[in-house]
């Protein structure tokens, strides 16, 4: 039995938490990527502590309390760091206490973003027999690759995560691509589709990368809107042929909008309060890129799920994603964007209220993909 009694929906003043990200190794990590946006942050609350990895304590109480919380689910996905550096047995252990704590009928799902370089046999006899879904991060060809994921003696790590895809093949373990658009492949969109079509991969994730130093200027590694916009666009054409057994998330994500049901990813969201963020010690926080001291909304060794859920903090968070900009109110794309990300919405004051960095990108992607999947949607609908 949980510690924590059930308090009814309509008690809470804002939506559940409806997944978790969950970093049980926090800041630790085997790499030294180039472009990394979350080890060595001046924001980062925990900097100065070097052992940051979850307690079984911990991990007890999290499971215990969020599948009593979050019932007749369960969505739990683990990133870093690197979240395989808390060991095989730490996850073993974890599904060990989802059995435990779950209730009759209750479904829970597991996932897990990694690079890559720890998975091996083991790894995969657990994923296949619970179901995860894996990510991995993988920027195409070698040298595209290579160029910013580098390991800890500065060597290039493509052949380490072609190992682990292929580990995962043959062990039939379900898994997708997770992809940083750089300086090092966002002019490449054909040869960065071929290249995930020859290896068989269906489900693609690109993430156009955007940092900038302390007065808002990019860092080299960083793309231009118009970049960014080319690359959906020329990828949209290489797609389309293949939209039936390829699944590009940002073009599915846009279809899914305009089907009128929520998109898969929260950056089309009308706010931002559809998952948590739990950091090793148990801290819980709004969004992956705000895990800051400003942003924490408790702790789940100290507070209940309604009560995290609940916050002030969470609902003016939530409420940044609405912050109105005059471009934004007059824009036709304005009921599937929402104005954007707000991690690209902060100027170089740390204050939201700027057009999402990428907004051009946006837009031409928007003008070139909405025409044909309005009429995809439409050809596919059943007849009234």
């Amino acid at each position: 039995m949980s510690a924590f009694p059930i308090v009814a929906n309509s008690v809470e003043s804002t939506p559940r938490i409806q997944s978790l990200l969950i970093k049980p190794a926090s800041a630790v990590c085997n790499l030294d990527c180039s472009y990394c946006f979350y080890l060595d942050r001046d924001a980062d609350p925990y900097k100065a502590l070097p052992a940051r990895r979850m307690t079984v304590e911990t991990l007890e109480r999290l499971v215990d309390t969020y599948l009593f919380y979050s019932y007749p689910t369960g969505t739990f996905a683990f990133q870093g760091g690197e979240p395989t550096l808390a060991g095989l047995p730490f996850f073993e252990k974890l599904v060990e206490l989802q059995k435990r704590y779950g209730r009759n009928g209750q479904e829970v799902s597991n996932s897990i973003q990694t690079n890559g370089l720890a998975i091996n046999d083991a790894w995969c006899r657990l994923f296949k027999e619970y179901h995860w879904l894996v990510g991995v991060s993988l920027d195409g060809p070698e040298e595209m690759h290579d160029r910013y994921r580098l390991d800890r003696q500065g060597r290039g790590t493509w052949r380490a995560v072609m190992n682990a895809i292929e580990c995962l093949r043959k062990n039939a373990v379900e898994f997708n691509v997770l992809c940083v658009l750089s300086r090092a492949n966002v002019a490449q969109p054909r040869q960065l589709y071929a290249f995930f079509r020859s290896l068989g991969i269906d489900y693609i994730q690109y993430i156009p990368l955007a940092e900038f130093d302390g007065l808002g200027q990019p860092l080299p590694f960083t793309i231009t809107p118009e970049e960014y916009g080319r690359f959906l666009c020329e990828t949209f054409d290489l797609w389309w042929p293949d939209r039936r057994r390829v699944h590009i998330r940002y073009f599915e994500n846009i279809a899914e909008a305009l089907a009128g049901q929520r998109p898969g990813t929260c950056t089309m969201h009308e706010t931002c309060d559809s998952y948590a963020v739990v950091e090793y010690n148990g801290d819980v926080y709004p969004c992956d890129f705000f895990v800051e001291r400003d942003w924490k909304l408790g702790n789940v060794n100290l507070d209940s799920w309604p009560e995290i859920a609940r916050r002030q903090r969470r609902r003016q968070f939530a409420a940044n994603k609405t912050v109105p900009h005059p471009t934004c109110q007059v824009c036709e794309y304005q009921s599937i964007c929402h104005g954007g990300c707000p991690k690209h919405r902060y100027d170089r004051h740390r204050q939201f209220g700027d057009l999402d960095y990428f907004c051009a990108a946006y837009k031409a992607i928007f003008a070139k993909s909405i025409p044909p999947l309005k009429k995809e949607l439409a050809r596919l609908a059943p007849p009234r």
